[in-house]
């Protein structure tokens, strides 16, 4: 089960592949607006109410994400009723469809019910996450949000305090705590415990760059590879124009911002296009969810949009991303150098992570972005050590696994 992006949907698709490949059966359930993009990857799919999704479908939407703080407490107060339908959802589909009979369930954590739906289930729930954001460490502050990095280590784990509570919020108590009353009413008749069923939390990141794995996490929290697997079939090559594109000249670089729209999307295509004029580069522009103008093309550009990152970014020069999770996962295994343009959330833990493992210049965040300023990052990618320690990582996250060992923690996990 899980909640989000595309960037938080294609890990968890690798996954079910991988589970699928091991022998297992396996139900996707995700928002609604993947269900085709899921289904035709050969992923058995339960779709979910779209919920917070559609702030990222206009205007007001990307206003509330890249704007300060009076615009984040106004999310807050309209997140709980965007999540109603939700939960209703993912009970309906562990209960009565797709996904009755589950032996376990895997979930991201982003508030889905997937510790309510175990329990009811009486099966064990398994957390998979690729941001460390859930168990506390001295290591580093919350990634939450772009906090500094230069705090004493006994206050980076007080940073973690709010998530900790509201984590217990989701899970509840073993006296039968507080329970989010939406899965309350959809799940429960009054008589079942709520007990803390989780059996492990798999850090889904990968062990190759610092930081993402603390060393005093033990116990239930496993670290293991991000999934970073293709969701395709090995055979199936990049689109013939995609092809086409990539024979006609030198490496381009590829610029896609997700799921992040911003608040004027034709601004933002401009940017880039007169970034990518300034650095002298060919472009394959991600055109995501209208973050992005899809209808660019020209000798020196291209538009792209279903299509898997895991095969497209190690043709490119360099990787420009907005430093979601997932995308972050796959540009570490790609092997290309990174301009991380962070909006928000933990976008900005990424950004520094890459820049401080040698793999990117320094973040270059949405608010403050110009074209002079991103044609000189993609510049400075060219130089031979951010190259270098990016084929480096490369190397080291593909032989990592991640796939595999998240298929053999989630066998270990299920079994009583």
């Amino acid at each position: 089960m899980t909640l989000g992006t595309r960037g938080d949907v294609q890990p968890f698709m690798a996954l079910a592949r991988g589970l699928l490949a091991a022998g297992h059966e396996v139900v996707l359930t995700a928002p609604q607006r993947f269900a085709g993009f899921v289904a035709g990857h050969g992923v058995p799919f339960a779709g979910v109410d779209d919920g917070p999704m559609r702030l990222m479908d206009d205007p007001a939407g990307a206003a509330v994400i890249e704007g300060g703080m009076r615009a984040r407490l106004r999310q807050a107060r309209i997140m709980p009723a965007m999540f109603t339908q939700v939960l209703a959802d993912c009970w309906a589909v562990a209960s009565h469809g797709a996904g009755a009979g589950a032996d376990v369930v895997v979930h991201n954590g982003q508030i889905i019910a997937g510790q309510h739906v175990a329990e009811k289930l009486g099966v064990p729930a398994v957390l998979a996450l690729p941001i460390p954001i859930y168990v506390p460490t001295k290591e580093f502050p919350w990634p939450g949000v772009g906090l500094p990095t230069w705090l004493p280590a006994v206050a980076n784990r007080a940073t973690f305090l709010g998530m900790t509570a509201r984590r217990r919020y989701s899970a509840g108590s073993s006296t039968g705590g507080a329970r989010t009353p939406s899965v309350s009413r959809a799940a429960a008749d009054g008589t079942t415990r709520c007990v803390d069923r989780t059996t492990a939390r798999l850090r889904c990141c990968t062990r190759s760059v610092p930081r993402c794995c603390p060393r005093h996490w033990t116990g239930r929290t496993q670290c293991t590879p991000q999934a970073t697997g293709s969701s395709r079939p090995r055979d199936e090559a990049l689109p013939p124009q995609v092809e086409d594109f990539l024979a006609a000249g030198d490496p381009p670089v590829f610029v896609g911002f997700g799921s992040m729209s911003g608040r004027d999307p034709s601004r933002s295509t401009a940017l880039v296009l007169e970034a990518a004029r300034r650095a002298e580069t060919r472009l394959v522009i991600g055109a995501g969810w209208g973050g992005l103008d899809s209808t660019i093309s020209g000798d020196d550009v291209i538009a792209v949009e279903d299509v898997d990152y895991l095969r497209l970014f190690p043709a490119m020069a360099a990787v420009v991303h907005h430093g979601g999770a997932g995308t972050a996962g796959t540009a570490f295994a790609s092997g290309r150098p990174q301009v991380v343009c962070p909006f928000i959330a933990d976008q900005p833990f990424w950004a520094r992570l890459a820049y401080h493992r040698g793999v990117a210049p320094a973040p270059q965040p949405q608010r403050h972005l110009t074209a002079a300023g991103l044609a000189s990052a993609i510049t400075t990618t060219t130089g031979p050590g951010i190259a270098r320690a990016a084929q480096e990582l490369g190397h080291r996250v593909g032989a990592e696994g991640g796939v595999s060992a998240a298929v053999t923690a989630l066998e270990r996990a299920a079994v009583p």
